[in-house]
């Protein structure tokens, strides 16, 4: 398990690296937020990795799976993505207009703060990709515009996996002969799927990560039981 998640956690960042550089040539990225909730991500996802040996592999596997549940029934609420946000003041939000000045919405720090250490030292540990759970937390907590929230989210996963990854390969859990081939098909896949993802219905997308996400929560959580 832990070999296996330093690997996904290279994997992840060559396809994540991949696919922010698409969503940003499209102006997708929220520069801002990627900088600051990536190095929020970065460092607790790199304490994850490197505290990952004091943790059994049945219960890493089991944390796996039920947050992977969590995300795929939460991405599953509808957006109304047209709404406007009203005027919000205090210390704990921070009003942020979109890179194209199309829409502005407010970070309630006091959430997305905590909610990044807890999720990406989590992601960390059992080798999953701490920015995809940002993307509900953007969209449903921020407001921020779907596609907005998908380039943004690759910048984390990017910041998250890397990091995740580092904590991991210093407790000598990274095999180079697993990760670096499957890492050469992660790159072709971001480029790809990024591109898709950007002419995509953001509907369409959400229906399909949340399917494939629920699938792979109730294998894994066989895989614990059985």
């Amino acid at each position: 398990m832990h070999i296996a998640a330093t690997s996904v956690q290279f994997i992840l960042f060559t396809a994540a690296f991949f696919a922010m550089l698409v969503f940003g040539t499209k102006k997708f990225v929220e520069w801002r937020l990627a900088f600051f909730m990536g190095g929020l991500i970065g460092i607790s996802a790199f304490l994850g990795g490197f505290f990952s040996d004091y943790v059994p592999d049945k219960t890493l596997k089991l944390i796996l799976s039920v947050l992977l549940f969590v995300l795929a029934v939460v991405m599953l609420k509808p957006v109304n993505e047209s709404a406007t946000q009203s005027l919000r003041k205090g210390w704990e939000y921070w009003s942020v207009t979109s890179f194209d000045n199309s829409v502005s919405y407010y970070i309630n720090l006091s959430i997305v703060v905590p909610t990044v250490l807890a999720f990406g030292f989590i992601a960390g540990m059992v080798g999953i990709s701490g920015g995809s759970f940002m993307v509900p937390l953007l969209v449903l907590a921020c407001g921020v515009p779907m596609r907005n929230a998908v380039g943004t989210a690759s910048s984390l996963v990017a910041a998250s996996a890397l990091s995740g990854f580092i904590g991991h390969a210093i407790s000598g859990h990274f095999d180079y002969r697993i990760a670096i081939p499957l890492a050469i098909g992660g790159t072709a896949g971001g480029l790809i799927g990024g591109s898709i993802a950007i002419k995509s219905k953001p509907k369409l997308l959400k229906i399909l990560f949340s399917v494939t996400t629920l699938i792979a929560a109730i294998i894994l959580a066989y895989k614990v039981f059985k």
